[in-house]
């Protein structure tokens, strides 16, 4: 029999999203810390010898899913997983992922990152809209569910020349865990290959 245990509430600014009283699912003492979106795989394509520049602005994150905890929903219950944790905020391994996959896969743009003071040609927006694991019913596996608009802009005028909305959906094989960990990076490392690709395709 699946055990459930008891969980902090969401944060006071999500309060419109019925919370849960249980965790969803059960996990060992003491809570385990996992990450996402480590090294993209390399691009077969052929790097141009002037890319576009292209400015990456801080990537926004909803409010509930920004921080290290994992959420799941069922309906219009919401929950944090219990036992788990990211190493660091969800928005920040997420910044690192896609850095990567653009240094592993753009072929025509060079992605120029927060950090860095150059000035781009084009400025890259995206917003994750929804970072979750969805359960169709308590004890279920879930779905992986990510979501981000992505918009492109031309600069200094900062007029959108392409936008874009990407969902990936990744089924965990198991509600455990290990599990769900693997399939949000199966979900980020889609979503960040289609998002590098719809730049490539967009920035010229």
């Amino acid at each position: 029999m699946t055990r459930f245990s008891l969980i902090r509430p969401l944060a006071a600014t999500v309060a419109t999203m019925a919370l849960s009283a249980c965790a969803l699912l059960s996990t060992p003492d003491p809570v385990q810390t996992y990450r996402f979106g480590g090294a993209a795989a390399a691009s077969s394509g052929t790097v141009v010898a002037s890319p576009v520049q292209v400015t990456l602005r801080r990537v926004e994150f909803p409010e509930a899913v920004e921080g290290d905890k994992l959420l799941g929903v069922t309906g219009t219950e919401a929950a944090y997983i219990a036992g788990a944790r990211w190493v660091s905020p969800a928005s920040d391994l997420y910044m690192e992922s896609i850095e990567n996959a653009f240094a592993a896969q753009a072929t025509r743009v060079r992605l120029i990152g927060p950090r860095e003071l150059t000035r781009g040609q084009r400025s890259l927006d995206i917003d994750i809209r929804s970072f979750e694991a969805r359960y169709d019913a308590p004890g279920l596996a879930p779905t992986i569910v990510v979501t981000a608009r992505a918009r492109m802009l031309v600069l200094p005028e900062r007029t959108v020349s392409a936008e874009r909305v990407f969902t990936v959906e990744q089924p965990a094989t198991a509600n455990r865990v290990s599990s769900i960990v693997e399939a949000f990076d199966l979900a980020t490392r889609d979503l960040n290959t289609q998002i590098v690709a719809w730049t490539d395709a967009s920035a010229g």
